[in-house]
């Protein structure tokens, strides 16, 4: 999700968001009705009446007939728990009755509901507010009135039926009606802890399906994954909500697919849905069948993949974590080392000698720890099938002018039909994709995501799954992606006040609150961790899910044991979007996980507020505004009008304090002087919309970034924001400026794959479906991909006046020597940050001892930030000794477009020296760095990140 910024003002909702719906298709064979015929028992109607009365009526004098039949298409009540249900709508001596039909055929007129149901129940007004445990539960509802059902009712089989609620006049009429939301009730009466999905014995197949509000379900099972017709259709059988049955060994290897006969509120008829199992751990080609797969089978194993577990990479704390996201169709889809057969699969990473794995080889001995994987299960846009894929000719694009409009035109004329999407479109989240396998029926898939996990571990990299809870590409009985929806209607998508899926997430919001979902979302996280032996989990729209359900699923996994799981779950670390929007923001649907209610709970999350003031504004503001890294107050003349110099002063001034506040892990308690002089906690300083900069208690919790797949790369960002008369030449420094920055603080540090290539997307703020044209890599350091057309249309077009004339401009284009010069630099940050335990502080107290920043107050240099870092002296009483090598680091991060020269009292006496990583360095710039000891002073060249070390006299 588009990394949500926090100024100039806030902003709800990414506009920029990489999902694109695709049109739905009501397929015929899922649209039988179905009548099935099942006992309802007698129940009399009790009398209870309670005479009330309010002051608020939401209920109209005369409701036409046709308003009130369409009033069911709307569920405006909830059925909270066995006893009650919650509805917003009064009228004084009203009489309120539930109706139900098993066969959905409710009709409601004024007269009230007169033929159709096979069940009617009169309701009694209860006094006083929900209860408690409902409020917590749905907070959104807590003015809603409660209405008592008899002790007596059978709402099990009630729940199977079409059902609404209606409120009458005392003269009979009726005024309104509407349909039921049912979570609050199913998780009472159906919360299920037990086996789910196929489970697999010596003997016997087992199949597990929750599905309380059906009435019948089939499981049809097919020899093949597409085509041909059942060999079996057997009936499961329920009990308490969880429909099962049991067949031979021999179904193994085989396809099913569930039939499941169920009321459907989008319809309002009883519905028979055909859908995958929601625990499917195996699949055909684009999911048309579940794949009935034993995932502990031998033959699924790479060779010594039980091993694993002992031979991943070492990681002491979660401190040491350094990221770089990476997409698996962009590592090797362009990479001509890579047999053409493997390009864009998961394939491609097991090839040693390929560019790209030789590529991360030297990220991984620099430094870096971990890759973050987009999104790999089951997701829609891309088909499974290879043949089926369109191609551009690119040999044409190629001779194209760098701003035409050509190149974007032919790649979004395919760009549904061709292999590229970031993979943000769930369908199922517990089963890789099959468009990067070699064979997407079968049980391919399977072997070679674990053979990509474990070549990943063996060059010294642990692997990030980028996990999408929050949302699903599809909901409803008919849609060929629909999944969840059609087992149980209703139940995992989040509903607004009348009853209509949410889409503030983009679309499909779903609901962690609800038990069941939940529990999909840890058991998902449990089968990647052990069975794939993936090493930690980014959760998109983090924010939108629950604080509960990320801590019991940080609980789950590290809970997992070698001995009992062939997994360390104690190193397994979880981060995300802590994002606080939409109908989850300030806590409307209970406790989210969002930035603020993460903090103590060692889970980490995006840091926008030092991402936009290194680059400037924000993804969704101003594309010209500038930052501290981009040349604000000190490289005027890009055309964008930030106000007096002293307005442009100002706002560098505020940037530096949010960036240093960043560089000590943005946490909320850590006190420094800002730049009026004051000692303020981080908490205390703003963004602009008036949140506080510093949220974190642990710097664990803070994932630092400038750049990540959503909107332009980190190069595009300056070669934007710069005034176009400097160098291509200054741009790379800047690109090396805000890495540096990002590389060099406390906290976890975060990188998009291709920063240290200055890479290019010719300007693309939304490239989740601009193919691999405007997303290509190159690991032979040839080319960035700057000037490959103007980019896509849809998200681009409102600025291409001011691109075009960027890429028209071939002095913007670097040079081969210009990205090799960045990938030295950027592996010698990683080494510089690897070389003490200075800059991986593990604790808050260790930072706030330890860390100082020098250059404060009113009278700062503008665009320097100096930073120190002292540790323990042996025999010396105070800090305890951590770096065996330096007592003493400082850096200094110039982004003057001049050299400038700092003293600092705390520096005098200090026997620094640049760090030897910058004095091998191929950077001859950062070697003109000097200290003058009697001084304090530290001279640092024009935008450059200089790091001068105090070696221990042994």
């Amino acid at each position: 999700m588009s990394l949500l910024h926090r100024y100039p003002v806030p902003i709800p909702l990414s506009p920029t968001r990489h999902h694109k719906r695709l049109p739905c298709q009501r397929l015929h064979l899922f649209t039988t009705k179905s009548r099935p015929s099942f006992a309802l028992p007698s129940l009399s109607t009790p009398l209870f009446r309670h005479p009330f009365r309010c002051s608020s009526m939401s209920v109209q004098e005369d409701t036409p007939t046709s308003q009130l039949q369409d009033s069911l298409l709307q569920s405006r009540a909830y059925w909270v728990n066995k006893s009650l249900i919650a509805w917003n709508v009064d009228i004084e001596d009203g009489s309120y009755f539930l109706y139900a039909s098993k066969c959905a055929s409710l009709a409601v007129t004024v007269d009230g509901i007169q033929a159709g149901y096979d069940v009617k129940i009169k309701l009694k007004r209860a006094g006083g507010p929900l209860p408690a445990n409902v409020l917590e539960k749905f907070p959104h509802i807590q003015d809603y009135g409660a209405f008592e059902l008899p002790s007596a009712l059978d709402a099990k089989t009630l729940l199977k039926c079409q059902l609404a609620i209606a409120i009458f006049r005392p003269d009979g009429r009726c005024c309104d009606a509407t349909g039921l939301q049912l979570p609050g009730v199913l998780d009472e009466l159906f919360a299920y802890a037990g086996p789910l999905g196929a489970v697999f014995s010596e003997e016997a197949i087992s199949l597990y399906l929750w599905a309380p509000t059906a009435q019948i379900v089939r499981a049809f099972l097919y020899r093949e994954p597409l085509g041909g017709d059942p060999f079996e259709i057997v009936p499961l059988e329920e009990v308490e909500g969880v429909w099962t049955a049991k067949g031979p060994k021999d179904w193994e290897g085989c396809y099913y697919v569930y039939e499941v006969c169920v009321y459907h509120w989008t319809t309002l008829q009883v519905e028979k849905c055909y859908a995958n199992d929601p625990y499917s751990r195996g699949l055909s080609s684009d999911g048309w069948r579940t794949l009935l797969v034993n995932l502990n089978s031998e033959a699924l194993k790479p060779e010594e993949w039980d091993k694993l577990a002992d031979e991943k990479p070492h990681i002491k704390s979660f401190a040491d974590i350094s990221i770089y996201e990476l997409h698996i169709r962009d590592f090797s889809a362009n990479d001509g080392t890579v047999p053409p057969d493997v390009r864009g699969g998961y394939e491609a990473f097991t090839l040693q000698e390929s560019a790209g794995v030789q590529h991360l080889k030297k990220l991984s001995d620099a430094g870096i720890t971990h890759v973050h994987l987009l999104p790999t299960y089951q997701f829609a846009g891309v088909d499974d099938e290879k043949e089926k894929w369109k191609f551009v000719d690119v040999k044409k694009l190629e001779i194209l002018p760098p701003d035409s409009d050509e190149q974007q035109f032919q790649i979004t004329a395919i760009q549904n039909e061709d292999g590229y999407n970031w993979g943000y479109n769930p369908v199922l989240w517990g089963v890789p994709k099959g468009s990067y396998a070699s064979n997407p029926n079968g049980p391919s898939r399977t072997l070679q995501f674990r053979k990509m996990v474990q070549a990943l571990n063996k060059i010294g990299l642990r692997v990030v799954m980028d996990v999408v809870y929050n949302h699903l590409h599809a909901s409803g009985p008919f849609d060929e992606n629909s999944v969840l929806d059609k087992i149980v209607p209703g139940y995992y998508l989040r509903r607004n006040a009348d009853g209509f899926i949410e889409h503030s997430t983009c679309i499909n919001n779903t609901a962690s609150e609800h038990f069941m979902v939940e529990r999909l979302i840890v058991d998902d996280l449990l089968c990647w961790a052990v069975d794939y032996k993936v090493d930690g989990f980014r959760f998109d729209l983090m924010g939108h899910i629950m604080k509960r359900t990320m801590l019991k699923a940080k609980a789950a996994l590290h809970g997992l044991s070698k001995e009992r799981d062939g997994v360390d779950g104690s190193c397994v670390y979880i981060y995300g979007e802590g994002w606080d929007f939409g109908e989850v923001a300030k806590n409307g649907r209970g406790i989210n996980a969002c930035q603020f209610n993460l903090c103590g709970t060692g889970i980490g999350s995006f840091n926008d507020r030092v991402r936009d003031a290194i680059l400037g504004g924000s993804p969704f503001g101003h594309p010209l505004q500038q930052g501290f890294a981009t040349g604000l107050y000190l490289q005027q003349g890009n055309g964008h009008d930030h106000g007096t110099q002293a307005k442009e002063k100002l706002m560098l001034a505020l940037s530096k304090d949010h960036i240093q506040v960043g560089m000590a892990a943005n946490l909320r308690d850590y006190v420094f002087t800002n730049h009026e002089g004051n000692e303020v906690k981080g908490s205390e300083v703003l963004t602009y919309d008036g949140s506080p900069v510093g949220y974190a208690l642990c710097p664990t919790e803070t994932v630092n970034y400038v750049s990540a797949h959503d909107n332009e790369t980190l190069f595009d960002i300056v070669s934007l924001k710069t005034p176009m008369s400097i160098s291509v030449d200054e741009r790379c420094r800047m690109n090396h400026l805000a890495t540096s920055t990002i590389a060099l603080s406390q906290g976890v540090p975060f990188f998009h794959c291709g920063d240290e290539l200055l890479r290019s997307k010719s300007l693309d703020r939304d490239s989740y479906n601009s193919g691999d044209w405007f997303n290509r890599l190159d690991f032979t350091y040839n080319d960035n991909n700057w000037g490959v057309g103007l980019p896509p249309k849809e998200k681009n077009e409102k600025n291409w006046p001011l691109i075009k004339p960027r890429l028209a401009d071939p002095s913007f284009k670097p040079q081969r020597s210009n990205i090799l010069a960045a990938v030295d630099n950027f592996l010698n940050l990683l080494r510089i940050r690897y070389s003490s335990p200075l800059f991986r502080l593990k604790t808050a107290n260790a930072i706030q001892e330890r860390v100082r920043f020098l250059n404060t107050g009113p009278s700062q240099i503008p665009g320097v930030i100096a930073m120190s870092m002292e540790d323990g002296h042996e025999g010396v009483p105070g800090l305890t000794q951590l770096d065996p090598i330096y007592s003493y680091i400082a850096l200094v991060i110039n982004s003057c477009p001049s050299e400038v020269s700092f003293a600092s009292p705390a520096l005098r006496a200090k026997a620094l020296q640049l760090h030897p990583v910058q004095v091998m360095s191929t950077d001859e710039v950062v070697k003109t760095s000097s200290f003058e000891a009697s001084s304090g002073c530290l001279t640092i060249p024009a935008r450059t990140t200089s790091v001068f070390v105090e070696p221990r006299n042994d």
